[in-house]
């Protein structure tokens, strides 16, 4: 199974330091949704794991966060009708909870390991924050780096980390130097 995992702010849809708090403030990063398209008409399987603390924060609500990720849904089949996100992983939970699906810790990948019956080392896995690579790396995934979103200030952080990490503009670059590379 070519299975990949994503972050969800930053990554596909646009990022606030104010928090993505309704389905009216979601807006795709540009070439975002071609990406998943590419990767779905390529049999990849896709997999979504995002932090998600606005719920436990009390800016928005686990309906408000399907509705969300409802328009996810609906704006990718209006790029390709067999385009869709197979699975969405997300933790409601604060730093401060330490609880073990927040990234950087694994239980949301876990969580997908277990959903999809496989195993994530080696699989490809795109994030905009250190915690993204950090949760990546643990996992023995290959990770990738946008821009986009908090990425800059990731890159800007030069931490140590990131030394072997491929940095591209946004998810459509990861996306086609990957689906490049396997074919």
């Amino acid at each position: 199974m070519k299975i990949i995992v994503l972050d969800r702010d930053g990554v596909i849809n646009e990022d606030s330091d104010a928090y993505i708090k309704h389905p009216d403030e979601w807006h795709p990063v540009p070439g975002s949704l071609e990406a998943i398209a590419q990767l779905k008409q390529a049999g990849w399987t896709v997999a979504v794991a995002t932090n998600q603390s606005g719920i436990k924060r009390g800016y928005y609500d686990r309906a408000t966060l399907s509705a969300m990720h409802q328009k996810l849904q609906s704006l990718l089949a209006e790029v390709d009708p067999k385009a869709k996100v197979d699975w969405i992983s997300f933790s409601p939970y604060v730093g401060e909870d330490k609880s073990p699906c927040r990234k950087p810790s694994p239980g949301m990948l876990q969580a997908i390991e277990n959903r999809f019956g496989v195993s994530l080392a080696g699989a490809p896995m795109v994030g905009d924050t250190l915690a993204d690579i950090r949760v990546a790396k643990a996992k023995k995934m290959t990770p990738y780096l946008v821009r986009s979103g908090k990425g800059e200030r990731t890159l800007a952080t030069d931490d140590p980390l990131l030394k072997e990490v491929a940095v591209y503009d946004n998810l459509l670059d990861v996306v086609q130097a990957i689906l490049k590379e396997v074919s």
